[in-house]
């Protein structure tokens, strides 16, 4: 997930109050006017004084250790890789998700997609119906023993299932959900592991 605050705004056209949230690579303000800062808006972000301060001189009071936070993850966003936990060596499946760039995002990181079942650290798995997560209970199995099922689903007007369908389901097959990544523009994923005794 990304950072979320409620703000106090400043910008050259006055003062506003709202929130304000941070997923890469967007800054969004929701406020008496909608307001998104991205690319070079974001480029020399600073915290000064307790707020997060933009190029433009926009000013977010976050206070000082928040500010910092969010100054430090919009200098240096985290990758997708990061957020969804693959380390090298790790031995990571991919079944059903259309995503052209994973396979080789996971190679580059030293972990490309495997095709044997067994062991996994991490497995992917995309999930649009009901019916695709009736597969969950011979998915579980091919886990290793800490490791995490990520589903993939769309995500917005596009989306099949609600992500309390999809944790439902999880949950019946004994799973405890401990995460949700923007997977990518149209793709969201929840990432499940199993409870521990």
């Amino acid at each position: 997930m990304g950072k979320d605050a409620e703000v106090r705004a400043t910008f050259t056209d006055g003062v506003d109050a709202g929130r304000l949230q941070y997923e890469a690579p967007k800054l969004l303000f929701r406020g008496t006017e909608r307001r998104v800062f991205e690319g070079e808006a974001l480029k020399g972000v600073r915290a000064e004084a307790g707020d997060l301060v933009l190029a433009d001189g926009s000013r977010f009071a976050l206070g000082d250790k928040a500010a910092a936070s969010w100054a430090d993850a919009i200098l240096n966003p985290r990758s997708r890789l990061d957020k969804l936990g693959v380390k090298p060596g790790m031995k990571v499946a991919v079944l059903n998700v259309t995503d052209d760039a994973l396979a080789d995002e996971l190679a580059q990181r030293g972990a490309p997609p495997v095709t044997d079942l067994a062991d996994l650290d991490l497995l992917f798995y995309a999930a649009d119906s009901l019916a695709q997560l009736d597969r969950l209970p011979e998915l579980i199995p091919a886990l290793g023993d800490k490791g995490a099922l990520w589903i993939v689903s769309r995500k917005g007007k596009a989306a099949g299932l609600k992500d309390v369908e999809v944790m439902a389901a999880a949950r019946g097959q004994g799973l405890v959900d401990s995460k949700v990544v923007g997977f990518s523009d149209t793709l969201t994923a929840l990432r499940f592991t199993r409870r521990r005794a």
